[in-house]
C-alpha cells in the first residue's frame, strides 16, 4: 500500500515538472489549491527516498515561488507583432542595452531603405548611373547627385538647356588634321575661308569667332613684330636678359582691320588687313585653329585669299538661309 501510494506521488511530481517547462512555463493559476508552507507525502519506504523526496522539493518550491509572486512568465498577446516578432515594449523588457536596441532600429531602417531603393527606385536613374562609370562628361554632369533621382534630374536638364541638341554628342572635335591653301592672298585685303564638317551650331560660331578676336587683338597690341624676338633663340637655363628699351624703340607692327566672322551653311570667312604685322601671325592662328578643331570643332580646311568659295552667296544674310555671324 505504501509503494503504490509513493508512486502516484512521483507519477504526479514527475508530470508536474514536465509542465514547469521552458515552453509551458508554470502559472499560479494551475495549482490553485496546492498549500503554501505544508506539502506532506504520505510514508514512503527507504528505497524510494532517495529518489522522490529531491523531486518533490524541487517541485514545492517551484510552486511556492510562483504562488508567492504571482508571476507569469508567458508573454503576452500584446507584446507580439503581427509577423511573430516582439515590439518595441516586449524588447525594452527583455533586458537589451540601449546600444543593442539602437542597432536593432539601425538594421531596420537600413532594410527598409533598400526596400525602397530595389522596389521604388527610378529606372532612368539607375540607367544614368551606369552610363557615367564609363562617361566622365555625364559623370561630372551629376557629380554628387548620384543616389538621388530629383538632384539627378535637375542636374541633366540644367545642362540640356545650356548645350542644347549638342548634349549627346561623344566627341566634338575632329581626328584629321585639316588641309591648307593658299589662293592669291594679299595680306592687307583677302578673306580667310573656314570649310566645316556641318552647318555650324551657335556654340560652334561662338568658338570660331572667339579665336579670331583674340588673334586680332593680339596683332592690334603689336604682338606680332619679328623686329623684337630677344628671347626667341635665347636659352632658358641661364637667366637670360631682355632690353626693355630696345623693345619699347622698335617700330611698331599691328593689324589694321578686320571684319565680322560670317557663316553660311559649313561655310566660314572673315576679312583682314594684317597692316605692318608680320606673317609669322599666320603661324600663331594656324596653331590655334588646329587645338580648336582637333578638341572642340572639326575643320575641313582653312583656305587664305580667294573671292568666293563653295556655294557662298554674297548679300545672303538672312538666318533662314543659314547665316550666322559673330561680331568682332
Amino acid at each position: 500500500m505504501d509503494m503504490s501510494c509513493a508512486y502516484a506521488q512521483c507519477s504526479s511530481f514527475t508530470t508536474l515538472k514536465e509542465l514547469h517547462s521552458a515552453s509551458r512555463p508554470l502559472s499560479a493559476a494551475l495549482f490553485p489549491a496546492v498549500p503554501q508552507n505544508n506539502l506532506t507525502l504520505p510514508a514512503i519506504r527507504k528505497p524510494w527516498r532517495h529518489t522522490v523526496l529531491p523531486i518533490v522539493a524541487l517541485a514545492q518550491k517551484d510552486v511556492r515561488g510562483n504562488i508567492d509572486q504571482g508571476i507569469d512568465t508567458t508573454p503576452s498577446t500584446s507584446d507580439v507583432g503581427s509577423n511573430g516578432t516582439l515590439n518595441d515594449k516586449a524588447t525594452k523588457g527583455s533586458g537589451t542595452t540601449a546600444r543593442g536596441r539602437r542597432l536593432l532600429k539601425v538594421r531596420e531602417e537600413k532594410r527598409n531603405r533598400q526596400y525602397e531603393n530595389l522596389h521604388n527606385y527610378p529606372a532612368w536613374a539607375k540607367v544614368l548611373e551606369d552610363a557615367c562609370r564609363n562617361d566622365s562628361e555625364l559623370r561630372a554632369v551629376l557629380g554628387d547627385s548620384v543616389g538621388n533621382p530629383e538632384l539627378m534630374r535637375k542636374r541633366v536638364e540644367e545642362r540640356v538647356r545650356r548645350k542644347g541638341r549638342d548634349f549627346q554628342k561623344s566627341k566634338s572635335g575632329s581626328v584629321l588634321a585639316f588641309k591648307v591653301s593658299f589662293r592669291d592672298f594679299n595680306p592687307l585685303d583677302s578673306f580667310i575661308w573656314f570649310e566645316l564638317y556641318g552647318s555650324p551650331s551657335d556654340r560652334d560660331v561662338d568658338l570660331l569667332g572667339s579665336v579670331i578676336q583674340s588673334w586680332y587683338v593680339m596683332g592690334r597690341l603689336g604682338a606680332y613684330n619679328s623686329a623684337n624676338l630677344q628671347l626667341g633663340n635665347s636659352s632658358m637655363e641661364y637667366d637670360p636678359l631682355y632690353d626693355a628699351d630696345k623693345g619699347f624703340k622698335v617700330m611698331p607692327s599691328s593689324f589694321h582691320d578686320i571684319s565680322d566672322v560670317e557663316f553660311q551653311d559649313n561655310w566660314g570667312r572673315v576679312w583682314v588687313d594684317l597692316g605692318t604685322a608680320d606673317f609669322f601671325s599666320i603661324d600663331i592662328l594656324l596653331n590655334c585653329l588646329t587645338a580648336l578643331s582637333s578638341e572642340y570643332l572639326g575643320i575641313q580646311q582653312v583656305v587664305f585669299g580667294g573671292r568666293r568659295m563653295g556655294d557662298w552667296e554674297d548679300g545672303m544674310a538672312s538666318p533662314e538661309y543659314g547665316y550666322k555671324s559673330f561680331k568682332i
